[in-house]
């Protein structure tokens, strides 16, 4: 496909064309019992076939000498709450304000969501209390964007990922709705999360037990790791109406000599590239993109690539996912990959048989 008649297919969509019924119970609130215990429902891009399947059934999908693409980033507990230092809000007397943080924006400054936040100002402190009621962060408010976006510098203090492990919150999306409890330190979490930095899980992932990637080498599958660092944009609302017009966050990104070697080989000999989650196809496909037909080179870099119906992949061949939102860029991509039809066809049935849907919920391979 030139890239002409790509714009075109894009140009023919709408956001809504990416909608479907979701009954809020199926939306998943808690993970499984245990890890590892989903559904998955399998889809035969070539047939269009489903078939209702365990996740403990995906090393059986797979084939000795594909590669299986992981995404070995750590989430943060980025969901802190502070105090204002001035009481100027009738609405809010307490001074108590939600803090999101989404991305670090240089040293001792991130990016962040605050709620309430219209009367958050420039130049305003935060400042960041223990349990026991000692401050243990300050920060002041640098810029003020939409939407409660904010630019904080915080106070210099020696271990600031450590304050964020004794003061912090996980950030779980807002589709789950209850606070955040001890157990979420573990299972919002994948086992191989290592590279800190995200503050969204890459959920696909969610799903693997150390016993499944035992598994999967025993067959003869490969395993690589990339990095990239989920964004809370991962769950912002399109806010236009046409596809062509959407534009994705940023989001940072490693690609390793070991993967980049390991993709290069596995692309030579014409192997089976499978990516767990959209945000592995992210990384490959715009390194891929970036590498203009060369080998893929050991970089760090953040990407926006938006993948939709008439997107060219290069590289990824199978795509392990779990059930997304309506409307948004990830079902988009998932569509690219699969085709829209086939894929609101498959989210259909998984409605229909009660699949659990999002985060914490049940997954699909599509191979």
């Amino acid at each position: 496909m030139t890239g002409s008649e790509e714009k075109t297919v894009v140009n023919g969509l709408r956001v809504a064309d990416f909608d479907f019924d979701l009954p809020a119970e199926l939306i998943a609130q808690q993970p499984p019992a245990e890890r590892g215990l989903s559904r998955m429902l399998l889809v035969d891009r070539a047939s269009g076939s489903l078939r209702d399947a365990s996740f403990a059934e995906f090393p059986a999908q797979l084939n000795s000498g594909d590669l299986l693409v992981l995404n070995d980033t750590r989430v943060i507990p980025a969901r802190l709450y502070a105090r204002r230092t001035v009481l100027r809000d009738r609405e809010n007397p307490t001074g108590r304000i939600e803090v999101l943080l989404t991305e670090p924006a240089g040293e001792n400054r991130w990016r962040a969501l605050v709620r309430p936040g219209k009367k958050v100002a420039i130049g305003e402190r935060l400042v960041f209390p223990a349990p026991d009621g000692d401050v243990v962060l300050e920060a002041e408010v640098l810029e003020r964007g939409e939407f409660g976006d904010r630019l904080l510098e915080f106070k210099p203090v020696d271990d600031f990922f450590a304050v964020l492990e004794r003061i912090g919150h996980m950030p779980l999306p807002p589709y789950i709705r209850r606070d955040d409890a001890d157990a979420d330190r573990e299972r919002y979490q994948t086992v191989f999360s290592r590279e800190r930095g995200s503050v969204a899980a890459p959920t696909a992932g969610l799903h693997f037990t150390p016993q499944i990637l035992d598994a999967l080498a025993a067959r003869g599958v490969e395993i690589a790791r990339v990095t990239l660092h989920v964004g809370l944009g991962t769950f912002s609302p399109l806010r236009v109406e046409r596809v062509d017009e959407v534009r994705l966050h940023r989001e940072r990104y490693t690609l390793s000599a070991a993967a980049a070697e390991a993709i290069n080989r596995a692309s030579a000999d014409g192997r089976r590239i499978v990516a767990v989650g959209t945000t592995v196809v992210r990384t490959l496909e715009h390194c891929a993109q970036q590498a203009k037909g060369c080998r893929l080179q050991c970089h760090s870099g953040v990407t926006e690539i938006f993948i939709s119906p008439g997107f060219q992949f290069r590289l990824v061949g199978g795509l392990l996912t779990n059930f997304h939102l309506p409307q948004s860029s990830l079902l988009m991509l998932v569509s690219a990959f699969a085709g829209r039809e086939q894929v609101l066809a498959a989210y259909r049935h998984a409605v229909e048989q009660k699949y659990r849907f999002f985060s914490y919920g049940d997954c699909m391979f599509l191979g």
